[in-house]
């Protein structure tokens, strides 16, 4: 457990930083890029994100549940991972000039052309990596991610600074994986195998085929709102739904982000020493929406003073879409971890059923954007993921002996806690109008409030993250000063 929680450390630090460094760029990009130059990237990056599905190829993930990790085995995967990018990073360049005359676009190309070269350099730093949070080792994924971000928000500035437009979003992310795979080569064990080889890829192919579909049809639900939007509306309707949307991401940054690469390796420890994996995953969860629903709900009440600072005033028609997705957002979050659970388990096949099915929800909930335009693609969002959260716990009773009554007793802290929390924010948005006048005395305020109070509940009504805080006030205090 203590390697567990060293890691999750380093990994929570890594997430806040990357979290600061990211609003501090937001803050910065949001008056420097118009909706439609922000639109263009953010079309090409969903493009590009649903590419790394299959380029990553399950290769991690085999990596951390395989039992009997050897050295063939390294090399048959890092060949696998090769193989798979460098032919997603082909098919990217040459379908670029489609993927714009869609999209009626011609700078989609251009940022799609220089992604595609970070799909030819990103396994040479994947296979060390995997290998890394495999054997719960964070420090070096924290001192690659940290200077990569710092490497993609200087760059980012600079080349928005210069006049390099969406361009300048494009070229931040080829810096930051050139960052991230100089660290991993040089953070390399001495004994890790340097060189690919095609002994052995049989096992490999096998797990990928099912964990590609996993991820494949994960980043299509989360790609098809921009992607849909794009095509029925216009980039600069793409803009305002991508900044609603970027709330829901300063959780998944600062909290999902930090998290998931720990479960993954924590429950397949579990399974390999025989314990039950649902007591870990009820675990988490409590863990995760006693986070997660109080921010996501207090992001819901003061959703107009939190775009109009981040984002600044050309993005309110964001505000309205925010809070639909909150709502989506509480709804996901206590069967999120599923499909790790069901991989630690060995079930990739049946998790890439689950994804399938869930993904299918959120594809097929979109068509509303054509009748009802951007509220009516957040609300469908919202039918999906009710749909979503049924079908999971099903798969999870079948696989894991998960029963409902577990999750609402692993949940009902959680709601105690969020209901408490979110008072001051929800008192703020009964009485008090948010304007262009106050939004900064209404975010800084319920923001210190909402904080100050969750602690409160969290202790009040006996939360587990509760101890998890005392545990890190008690290291803090027992931390040896330097003279």
């Amino acid at each position: 457990m203590k390697s567990v929680r060293t890691s999750l450390a380093f990994s929570l630090a890594d997430s806040y930083l990357s979290v600061a460094l990211q609003l501090a760029s937001t803050l910065i990009l949001s008056r420097l890029l118009t909706p439609t130059e922000t639109g263009i990237f953010a079309v090409a990056a969903v493009l590009t994100a649903l590419a790394s599905t299959f380029r990553d190829f399950g290769v991690a993930e085999y990596l951390i549940q395989e039992k009997d990790l050897t050295t063939e085995k390294i090399r048959a995967a890092f060949a696998a991972n090769i193989m798979v990018s460098w032919l997603m990073a082909a098919l990217m360049f040459f379908s670029s000039a489609a993927v714009a005359d869609f999209y009626q676009q011609p700078g989609v190309a251009d940022v799609m052309h220089i992604q595609a070269i970070n799909f030819l350099l990103i396994p040479f730093g994947a296979v060390t990596m995997a290998y890394f949070r495999r054997q719960l080792n964070y420090r070096p994924i924290f001192v690659a991610s940290l200077l990569a971000n710092i490497t993609s928000f200087v760059v980012a500035v600079a080349g928005a600074l210069a006049g390099f437009s969406y361009l300048s979003l494009a070229w931040a992310g080829l810096a930051g994986v050139v960052v991230t795979v100089g660290v991993s080569v040089i953070a390399r064990p001495k004994d890790f195998p340097s060189w690919p080889s095609f002994r052995g890829m049989s096992p490999v192919v096998r797990f990928g085929k099912h964990a590609l579909g996993i991820y494949f049809f994960g980043q299509i639900g989360r790609s098809a709102p921009e992607a849909v939007i794009g095509r029925a509306l216009d980039m600069a309707s793409v803009a305002f739904f991508s900044r609603a949307n970027g709330l829901m991401e300063i959780f998944n940054r600062s909290v999902l982000r930090a998290a998931i690469p720990i479960c993954l390796p924590y429950f397949a420890q579990e399974r390999r020493a025989g314990q039950r994996t649902a007591t870990g995953y009820l675990k988490a969860t409590t863990l995760l929406t006693g986070i997660g629903w109080p921010f996501f709900i207090y992001i819901g009440f003061i959703a107009y003073s939190a775009i109009r600072l981040l984002y600044g005033g050309q993005w309110m028609p964001a505000v309205p879409l925010a809070k639909i997705l909150c709502l989506v957002a509480v709804l996901e979050l206590p069967y999120w971890l599923a499909a790790e659970v069901m991989i630690a388990e060995g079930r990739v096949d049946q998790s890439n059923k689950l994804q399938f099915l869930v993904q299918g929800m959120r594809l097929a909930s979109l068509a509303l954007v054509f009748p009802f335009g951007l509220p009516g693609a957040c609300w469908g969002l919202a039918v999906a993921a009710l749909g979503g959260a049924v079908t999971s716990h099903r798969f999870l009773h079948q696989i894991i002996g998960l029963r409902f009554n577990e999750v609402v007793r692993a949940c009902l802290p959680s709601a105690a806690v969020a209901i408490v929390a979110a008072s001051p924010s929800l008192l703020v948005a009964l009485f008090i109008e948010q304007t262009e006048a106050n939004y900064l005395a209404v975010f800084m305020g319920c923001s210190l409030t909402t904080g100050l109070v969750w602690l409160l509940a969290l202790k009040v009504c006996n939360h587990p993250f509760w101890a998890e805080v005392l545990l890190i006030v008690d290291k803090l205090r027992n931390t040896p000063r330097r003279a």
